[in-house]
């Protein structure tokens, strides 16, 4: 397989401290250029990293996402801004950029806020981003923070109307008594410009903080769901929402389980999953009743009592939870491990993937430092026949369903040189260390891939490593 090389302009936009800025690239960053080798792809990481080296906390990406057809992929970052970036198109002189992304669009979702009635303030940050399935020329997506969901259009303009009665060149308002004609407005062409405009704003819903939005199959509803409930949204309705699920207890103190993660199906508009903090999946039908605490089917994995710790509940949290593509799967991300569920199946996952076992022997410490409450999200291939999450030391794991292979690659600035090869890493569990290895004691824990997404129909993958957005391609042909 010979790769066609791609260098992707990163000049269009550079996340520093202030924002995300249009212009030309500062000195610190840097095109990154390299090739990585997995199973039956070749990737060349990353077509682009968007990055500074004097970064903020809100320049942290907190979330990204890949629009259904895949033309767009959406980051979100902690200081409340969203980033869209738009693929090339391929040209007949340069077949080779397609595949490269280039910032579409830039704005600011969300604002701090403050809770006065709570005295509670009320982060920026975007948790999640979910795209609408395109039905004309504007795209729409949702956007949440720890309270509010906010539906956006990003829309396309390149003409203005021009030739008005009432209004000169300057926009204002003419002396009536000067207008001796009538004139017909006509559209002029202008200059391209992305506007990006919140047509909803969806609040005052959530007790607790949102973690997780999902949008249906027909088009019109979504979920978004707290600690403790899922409410169920029209889109065109923003003052009102049914709450489908709700796990409150009248005494606090006999709450057992927290919500982490929600969503529906992709073709049964009618069904959704939700998990919980005790690492148990619930699939629920609102067919059957309008509150769904009651659920259809209940899917959990019986507990070793040899393995038992005092780190068990904690490790078995549910992070993440997403259907394959066909609707006949769940996988869910604990803290150690990937699971695949079989919807027809309920007592046990029908594959389980050991993501980063070598920690299970340094729990302690990272109870100690908080890394064991890290939330790693888990994604699907378009096939639904590789799976990949993320890990510490800016490391991710892929796992081939059919041939049971896996293999660990690094997204990082350090391991990475124009036109190499971006070798599989492995980490080592003891004894002699061979060449390239790395220890489990070297690992770096403040580097973490939580986030990451796959392209919906190619082998195109984006992972968040803190600041850094990594773009990863498969070979063009």
């Amino acid at each position: 397989m010979k790769p066609i090389y791609a260098v992707y302009n990163a000049g269009q936009a550079v996340m520093c401290g202030c924002g995300v800025t249009t212009g030309g690239l500062p000195s610190t960053a840097e095109k990154m250029k390299c090739f990585s080798r997995y199973l039956p792809y070749l990737f060349r990481p990353p077509t682009t990293i968007l990055s500074s080296t004097c970064h903020t906390e809100a320049d942290i990406i907190s979330t990204v996402e890949f629009n259904p057809s895949g033309e767009l992929l959406a980051t979100g970052d902690k200081g409340g801004r969203v980033v869209v970036f738009q693929r090339e198109q391929e040209t007949k002189s340069q077949p080779q950029r397609r595949g490269e992304y280039n910032v579409y669009s830039t704005f600011q979702s969300h604002e701090p806020e403050f809770d006065y009635l709570k005295s509670l303030e009320i982060e920026e940050k975007i948790n999640k981003i979910r795209w609408l399935p395109q039905q004309n020329a504007a795209y729409f997506l949702l956007s949440t923070n720890d309270k509010t969901v906010k539906l956006w259009k990003i829309s396309e303009r390149d003409r203005r109307p021009d030739g008005y009665n009432l209004k000169d060149e300057d926009g204002l308002i003419r002396d009536p008594s000067t207008i001796t004609s009538l004139r017909v407005p006509v559209l002029q062409p202008t200059d391209l410009m992305v506007e990006a405009s919140a047509r909803r704003v969806f609040s005052n819903a959530h007790t607790y903080h949102i973690n997780s939005i999902s949008v249906n199959s027909d088009l019109q509803t979504y979920i978004s769901t707290d600690d403790l409930r899922v409410n169920l949204w029209n889109l065109e309705i923003t003052d009102q929402s049914f709450n489908i699920v709700d796990i409150k207890p009248s005494n606090m103190e006999d709450l057992t389980e927290v919500i982490t993660a929600a969503e529906f199906h992709p073709q049964q508009c009618n069904t959704f999953a939700y998990s919980s903090s005790r690492g148990s999946i619930r699939l629920c039908d609102m067919r059957k009743q309008a509150l769904c605490d009651t659920h259809c089917k209940f899917f959990e994995e019986p507990e070793d009592p040899s393995t038992r710790s005092f780190f068990s509940e904690i490790i078995s949290s549910i992070s993440d939870i997403k259907f394959s593509h066909s609707g006949r799967f769940l996988m869910t991300r604990d803290y150690l491990t990937v699971k695949v569920w079989d919807l027809n199946m309920e007592n046990k996952p029908i594959e389980t993937y050991q993501v980063h076992d070598y920690l299970r022997g340094k729990l302690c410490s990272l109870y100690e430092n908080d890394c064991i409450f890290d939330k790693f999200e888990c994604v699907w291939n378009g096939s639904d026949s590789v799976i990949m999450t993320g890990s510490y030391n800016n490391f991710f794991r892929m796992f081939d369903r059919n041939t049971k292979r896996d293999v660990t690659l690094e997204a990082s600035r350090e391991n990475s040189k124009p036109r190499a090869v971006l070798k599989p890493r492995k980490v080592c569990m003891g004894g002699k260390r061979r060449k390239d290895e790395v220890t489990v004691d070297s690992l770096d824990f403040s580097k973490k891939i939580l986030h990451s997404t796959w392209h919906p129909q190619e082998n195109i993958i984006a992972v968040a490593a803190s600041n850094n957005l990594y773009i990863f391609q498969d070979k063009v042909a």
